[in-house]
């Protein structure tokens, strides 16, 4: 199946701004978070999503992809990474014998197949990082043939079909001829070894499924989506080739308090009325602690304060992202004559608790940030 056109994955026109990508990322990573999203599509358009706005949102890879598409540069023209033509040499190996390409050798080393692992992390774990254990089932070579397949004190033999070169030549009457199709041996599955007495262990596969526990380093700073790559701890090669790697994909919970984009936090603080108009000392909660932040007399909703290096650590050590505080004042919906008149009292009376009950949950959601819950 082809891939979406990223910007219509996010919504957004070709010559969108960097603010507009991070506000459409923003809004459909909350709606389709499987966390949230129970749907059974939720996934796969969360990882949509977080794909778009990994290539969008970085200069070069946007230019590239601006460019080329989907398409790989890197691949040449038939996406085969050599000499770019494979489509013609498949096409020389059908009418000419295998003319195109040179025949694998079936005893050659062959690197084992990569793993992926999905680890669910929260918040806090992602921007602090973490040393964990994960177990992970994977192929290991059986212990007791050596992964030969064999079993104790006999050997796997040289397949007496295709001679050990794990192929056979197939000829076919053509109106063009006679010609010679070479096939993978199905007498040895292309080994060109075939094994008699079987491994009792393994039946024959010189493989066994175990469970592997792996520690795995989370750097702090690593965000939905990203991936961290373990190197060799993918399943098993073959005949003497190194083990493939396992990469660890990460899914970051959401917070009931704390919004995240990139290496920046958001949140809203709410303010009295009277606080609002006065101006005041508050506490703010951020990942890294409290801490004093001054607001100014006649503050407004919607105002915004930065409080630097109070953000993410950046995944790569590129210095430390902030925290960026919204204010949202809360009005009362009734208010008295003498608080009119005695606004300097009005603190006092109305305190920080909410209002109405509309605001309860809001603040009820400050108050847990706060305990760390």
């Amino acid at each position: 199946m082809s891939k979406r056109d990223y910007y219509d994955v996010l919504g957004v026109s070709k010559g969108a701004s960097k603010d507009e990508i991070k506000k459409a990322y923003r809004k459909l990573s909350k709606q389709y978070h499987p966390d949230i999203n129970k749907e059974a599509n939720a996934t796969e358009k969360f990882t949509e999503i977080s794909e778009a706005n990994e290539v969008l949102s970085d200069d070069q890879k946007r230019a590239q992809y601006d460019q080329y598409g989907h398409t790989d540069p890197s691949q040449g023209f038939g996406g085969g990474g050599g000499s770019g033509f494979g489509g013609f040499e498949d096409i020389f190996d059908t009418f000419f014998g295998g003319g195109g390409r040179r025949s694998r050798d079936p005893n050659a080393p062959r690197q084992g197949a990569d793993l992926q692992y999905t680890m669910t992390l929260d918040f806090e774990e992602a921007v602090f990082g973490k040393d964990t254990n994960i177990e992970i089932p994977r192929e290991e070579t059986c212990d007791t043939c050596s992964g030969s397949g064999a079993k104790p004190g006999t050997k796997p033999e040289t397949c007496s079909h295709c001679k050990g070169t794990g192929q056979l030549n197939v000829e076919q009457n053509t109106p063009f001829g006679r010609i010679v199709n070479r096939r993978v041996c199905t007498y040895c599955s292309g080994t060109g070894k075939m094994v008699k007495d079987k491994c009792s262990t393994c039946s024959g596969s010189g493989k066994v499924k175990k469970r592997k526990t792996i520690n795995v380093k989370i750097p702090a700073g690593v965000d939905d989506g990203q991936q961290l790559r373990v190197t060799g701890q993918g399943e098993p090669g073959t005949n003497g080739g190194p083990s493939g790697d396992l990469y660890v994909v990460f899914r970051v919970k959401t917070h009931e308090f704390f919004d995240r984009e990139g290496d920046d936090i958001y949140c809203e603080m709410p303010l009295t009325f009277a606080q609002a108009t006065l101006g005041d000392e508050i506490e703010v909660p951020t990942i890294h602690g409290k801490i004093k932040l001054k607001i100014p007399a006649g503050t407004q909703t919607g105002m915004k304060f930065r409080l630097r290096g109070k953000g993410v650590p950046n995944v790569r050590g590129y210095g430390q992202g902030d925290q960026h505080i919204q204010i949202r004042v809360i009005i009362p919906t009734k208010i008295s004559a003498k608080q009119k008149d005695l606004i300097r009292e009005f603190t006092e009376l109305s305190g920080i608790d909410a209002p109405d009950e509309k605001h309860d949950s809001f603040f009820a959601k400050v108050k847990r940030a706060f305990k760390g819950e």
